[in-house]
């Protein structure tokens, strides 16, 4: 097989394993619109403040350090021990919960019934909110997330595909990690798909999307539902952030990938899951491939962009994207 092909075929794969990592951004913005109808600005500083809290717990450091040192003229950092990985996780899970809480009990609860733009600028104010607490209990340096995850180029791989080119060809490189990120965003697609489509509580989440007032009319519980949707969201977004975290380390800047989810949502559909998932693909792959072939004729760098343009495209001929629901308005 000639060398070039098989590099196309890595750049695919490895686009693929991208876009499941965009896809797991984009899966907390799909399911917060979903119950509430308003897209959460505030879905990729969740992930940022998640993988935050999940590093603090883990080497036990006590939260808001700096300020009470600064108040107090302590010098207090750390309580001395470390928390194990899987425990860690399933503390920053239960914070995310009382996080959903406190956005339905303290936001969401006060704007039923109040126009889109009203809840989206809530988002905008909370994500700014958040940013600002993590910064204050967390600190503001570059933090190292390990859960024990598999890091690095996978040897297996590359050994077993090495001998489909020539000399010059060494095999695959797929990053572990990529690997079981699509496993972990396969099973969450489908967790999240059954339990929209066929639970009790799927069927509400859409029902308070379509009509608040006639949601609460028929016993539907508003608050529970809000609770509920965003605990899962928030659940997604530590998942997100674990990733994430794991290949570039927990930094401020993590929060700037909700804009990489912006084009995956608008290919895939503001309301579709599994469309989450196919959007970011198709991104993750285009914009590798298109790198690959057209970026050396044009210079390169064309991946800080191509999504975007392609999500233009989207727009101008099929606005609601792929899987999303075509809206008619009667009059």
């Amino acid at each position: 097989m000639p060398d070039q092909l098989l590099y196309a075929l890595e750049v695919t794969l490895n686009g693929l394993m991208a876009g499941v990592l965009y896809s797991l951004v984009a899966l907390g913005f799909v399911l917060i619109f979903k119950a509430s109808g308003i897209f959460n600005y505030a879905q990729g500083v969740m992930a940022l403040f998640a993988a935050l809290t999940l590093v603090g717990i883990q080497e036990g450091q006590v939260p808001f350090s700096h300020l009470i040192n600064a108040i107090f003229g302590t010098e207090i950092h750390h309580f001395g021990w470390t928390v194990p990985a899987i425990l860690a996780i399933m503390l920053t899970a239960a914070v995310m919960v009382v996080f959903a809480w406190a956005v339905e009990r303290f936001v969401l609860k006060h704007l039923v019934n109040q126009p889109d733009i009203i809840l989206f600028m809530a988002t905008i104010g909370l994500a700014y909110f958040m940013e600002g607490v993590g910064d204050l209990m967390w600190g503001a340096d570059i933090k190292k997330l390990d859960v024990g995850l598999p890091q690095g180029g996978s040897i297996w791989l590359e050994e077993n595909t090495a001998w489909l080119g020539g000399d010059g060809f060494y095999g695959f490189f797929i990053d572990r990690l990529d690997i079981v990120a699509t496993v972990v965003a396969a099973i969450l697609v489908i967790s999240l798909t059954l339990f929209s489509q066929y639970s009790k509580q799927g069927r509400a989440l859409r029902a308070v999307a379509d009509d608040h007032q006639a949601a609460l009319s028929v016993g539907i519980s508003l608050r529970f539902i809000w609770v509920l949707v965003w605990s899962i969201a928030g659940f997604v977004a530590l998942v997100a952030g674990i990733m994430w975290g794991t290949k570039s380390g927990v930094q401020f800047s993590l929060s700037l990938i909700a804009l990489k989810a912006l084009p995956v949502l608008m290919l895939g559909g503001f309301t579709s899951i599994p469309g989450a998932i196919v959007g970011g693909l198709i991104i993750g792959v285009g914009e590798k491939l298109f790198e690959f072939f057209i970026g050396p004729m044009v210079g390169g760098a064309t991946e800080n962009w191509f999504a975007y343009v392609l999500a233009l495209l989207f727009l101008v001929f099929r606005p609601q994207g792929l899987f999303g629901e075509k809206i008619i308005e009667r009059v």
